[in-house]
């Protein structure tokens, strides 16, 4: 079994065709939970979500799939990473895939992940590429095949064997930015972490939004500020002078 842990906080643009594509895109070979944790939302985003919960409950919706995809909707408090820390808890398999809601695994994801888990591969993530032809993101997306930390991050989505995750404390909620880069890091530390050679769809549409340069920039200010040893309140005070507030 999977269980795809996924956050959310007003999405409603993007979530229904997340959650399709889910479905549509599993292997048909493992049964897969799928639980979303809204932060909160107050547009159409729950609403959207448990109709999807409804129409695909029944297993005339299942046709061609071999075992059951469901679908569940938690609500936590505010925070990307308690959000994920809340699913986590609620999650009954032992092998946990956290995803962005606009992040778009490959066909066969749950097969792929769990051959990796039973290869002994605890922790790890796919490849990446944006939905976009721009030069720069193209190469960004291609840099994601190497095993470099600095290739790393969050839109790639990240499973990880729930032992493991228990084991470093889950993801530090100390941070409401970078959290995904935390754990990732203390997954190199402790030389567990790899890609699989398959290729995760996420949307450029803040880049779009913000410009390529612009936001590129500013994410690369986040990186050297940690590097430098900025705390969790400092990058957050960053991101939202620079960033939120653009939103």
């Amino acid at each position: 079994m999977l269980s795809i842990i996924i956050p959310v906080l007003n999405e409603d643009q993007i979530i229904e065709k997340l959650l399709f594509h889910l479905k549509e895109n599993s292997s048909g070979e493992n049964d897969i939970e799928v639980i979303i944790v809204d932060g909160g939302s107050t547009d159409n985003t729950r609403d959207l979500i448990q109709d999807f919960s409804k129409q695909t409950s029944t297993p005339e919706k299942f046709q061609n799939v071999k075992k059951r995809i469901s679908f569940q909707l938690f609500s936590s408090e505010k925070g990307r990473a308690k959000q994920m820390n809340y699913g986590a808890k609620q999650a009954s398999s032992e092998t946990l895939y956290f995803l962005h809601a606009d992040s778009f695994p490959p066909e066969n994801y749950d097969k792929y992940i769990l051959s990796e888990i039973n290869q002994g591969n605890i922790a790890g993530c796919f490849r990446m590429k944006f939905d976009s032809s721009h030069w720069w993101l193209k190469l960004a997306g291609w840099l994601t095949r190497f095993k470099w930390k600095g290739c790393r991050g969050g839109d790639q989505s990240l499973f990880i064997s729930k032992k493991l995750f228990n084991e470093i404390g889950g993801f530090d909620e100390s941070y409401i930015i970078y959290e995904d880069n935390v754990l990732i890091n203390e997954l190199y530390k402790r030389k567990s972490f790899i890609v699989i050679p398959h290729s995760l769809t996420t949307s450029a549409r803040r880049y779009k939004e913000f410009g390529i340069w612009r936001l590129q920039y500013h994410f690369w200010a986040i990186h050297l500020k940690k590097w430098l040893g900025a705390n969790a309140d400092e990058l957050y005070a960053y991101y939202s002078k620079n960033i939120a507030k653009t939103q």
